[in-house]
Formats: C-alpha cells, structure tokens, sequence
C-alpha cells in the first residue's frame, strides 16, 4: 500500500522556528537542488496562502497568481524566477534568522573562506561541534543578536542537521558552503571534477614547480586555468580571479600548502 503523501509542515511562517524552517525547505526543495522553483514553488505557494487563509486556494485563479507575483518580487531578490534558501529564509522573524546572520556576516566567497580558516582551528577540514559553536557565538556577536547556550545548541544542531550530509557530526568545506548564496558558493564549481589522493598528489607536485611544498597564488591561477581547460568548462576571466582569490585566503602568507588545496578540489580530506 503506498504511503499517504506528507502534508508541508510548519507553514505559519510569522511565528516559524529555524529548526522548521528546515522542515519546510526540506520538503519543497524536492530535488534538493537548492532551490524551489517550477512545480515545487507553486506547491510551496499554494500551501503558504492555505495556510494564511485557512482554507484552499485555487492556483488558476488571476488572484493567486497576482498574489504569487508579488512574493516573487518580494523575496526573489536576484530575479532568476525561483527561490534559493537564503532568499526564502528572509520570511523567518528576525530572532530565528541565522542564515541571514550568516550573510551579514560573511557575504562573499572571499570572506567564507577567511573565516573556515580561522574556525577549522586544527586545520582538519572539518569543522566540528565546538568549532561550530565558536563559529556562531562570534557570528551573533557581530551581528548583536542576543542568545543564550541554549539558543547557540539549538542553532549549532540545527546547521548540523540541515548540511552535515553525511552525518559524520561535523562540516567539510563544501557542506559549510552551503550557508552562501548559490550564486557565491563557487565550490559548485568544482563539484564534477572531485580528485581523488592520486590525482590530487600528481597535481600538486606539477604545479609545485620549485618543490617548495606549497603553491603560490601564480602557480593557482596556471592550475585553475587548466582545470578549466581540461574539463571543458568555459574560462570566465573575472570568475577565475575571484576563484583564486577565495582559495588563496586560505593559504598561509600567500602559501597554500597541500592541506588547504586539498579541501577544495579532493572528495575528501587525504589522510
């Protein structure tokens, strides 16, 4: 017997938590491409009026879709005709509204990777719970949310859960990236052409080309452009500069040894 289709949880959206806020992307977002859009984003609509209205709607009245026109102005701020994760989240109350803290605190690429350098404290390409916590105490600091550790647990478990895809209790690179607008999270990038330890390693000792044990940000670029070449992907020349300079802000003094290049372009940390 086939099971009974769930209902969209949590759709009183003024008093939502983040925790369902989760819920609520979660079941949307049904093929977890990181964005509500096409059929899923009239569903995701429909189910918000019904729930504002209380009682159902019908998407082939003009009202609903004038009404649905008007959220899409609202909060497609990018206008690309569909909703990512941080464009939805503005609909939270402020309070609940980590992902948007997380914006006004790191807004760029650039930026997101300073910051997993100084919170992946025991450069392991991970960021653990502690980690994490720190990670957000400073993050509500600089933003002047109030929060207790209750608060900073919830949010911390919450995070987890939303992008710790493998359930290992900590966060890769890639997986804390997820907290950037799609359009700044340039590992997507990189997500087809994942290198494995051989790769990686034969890579790295090419373009190492004084074999000094690291590569500098002149060495990146010959890399990267290659990358591109190699994976038939097309050579923007402004992208490709602000790729480097994400990447180089996690090198050491202009240094980017084995072990931070490593996070970027290896499907997972070499041991």
């Amino acid at each position: 017997m086939a099971n009974k289709p769930q209902q969209p949880p949590h759709l009183h959206l003024a008093e939502v938590t983040a925790s369902q806020f989760l819920d609520i992307w979660k079941h949307f977002d049904a093929d977890g491409n990181g964005y509500i859009e096409g059929k899923e984003l009239e569903n995701f609509f429909r189910e918000l009026e019904t729930a504002r209205r209380g009682a159902g709607v019908d998407p082939s009245n003009p009202t609903f879709r004038e009404n649905m026109k008007e959220f899409m102005q609202k909060f497609d701020k990018n206008k690309d005709g569909r909703i990512e994760m941080s464009e939805l989240a503005q609909i939270l109350p402020t309070e609940e509204n980590f992902l948007l803290c997380f914006r006004q605190f790191v807004s760029s690429s650039a930026e997101f990777m300073a910051a997993w350098r100084r919170y992946d404290t025991d450069r392991s390409g991970y960021i653990d719970t502690n980690e994490l916590k720190g990670f957000l105490s400073d993050l509500l600091q600089k933003t002047n949310r109030h929060y207790d550790d209750q608060k900073l647990h919830e949010y911390a478990k919450t995070i987890l859960k939303m992008f710790d895809l493998n359930g290992d209790g900590k966060l890769g690179l890639s997986e804390m990236a997820r907290l950037l607008p799609v359009q700044e999270n340039f590992l997507l990038i990189f997500q087809g052409v994942k290198l494995n330890a051989e790769q990686f390693n034969a890579i790295f000792t090419f373009y190492d080309k004084d074999g000094n044990g690291y590569i500098d940000e002149h060495e990146l670029d010959a890399l990267l452009r290659d990358l591109y070449q190699t994976n038939k992907m097309e050579v923007d020349l402004k992208n490709l500069t602000g790729y480097k300079q994400s990447i180089m802000n996690l090198s050491d003094g202009g240094k980017l040894y084995r072990g931070e290049l490593e996070i970027v372009l290896c499907r997972e940390p070499i041991v």
